[in-house]
């Protein structure tokens, strides 16, 4: 009897391991925006005048490799997550943000992992 017993838990055990494996239809898009850095009121961060969300990767991009994507489009996200990237050293600049993409209405917000200045001053938004 304790061998059904120790059986029957290894057999729940496996099941519940791989339904801890299974990819989620929930997940956090990681994604790439690029735009300007701005502050609005009560210290909330936003990147302004920023490109759609494509799909990335968390890390900066590596050092001296050229950004070469769009720096400016018609969309703006609300920066999260941003006490260790110095976002007022950055405020005017045109950055490249990386990090955990939340579709929200009516501002979206990305939970910020990386910051890579592009150029130290904003353009005027794409057309």
């Amino acid at each position: 009897m304790n061998r059904v017993l120790i059986a029957a838990a290894v057999s729940m055990s496996a099941v519940g391991a791989a339904a801890a494996q299974a990819p989620s239809s929930d997940k956090v898009p990681i994604v790439a925006v690029a735009g300007c850095v701005t502050e609005q009121p009560a210290g909330t961060w936003l990147l302004t005048s920023a490109t759609e969300p494509v799909p990335s990767i968390a890390n900066a991009p590596p050092s001296g490799q050229p950004y070469t994507g769009p720096t400016t489009g018609k969309s703006r996200v609300r920066l999260i997550g941003i006490s260790e990237f110095d976002l007022p050293s950055h405020k005017g600049h045109t950055v490249l943000v990386k990090g955990l993409y939340v579709r929200a209405t009516p501002v979206s917000r990305l939970n910020v992992t990386s910051v890579t200045m592009l150029a130290t001053a904003c353009r005027p938004p794409s057309k």
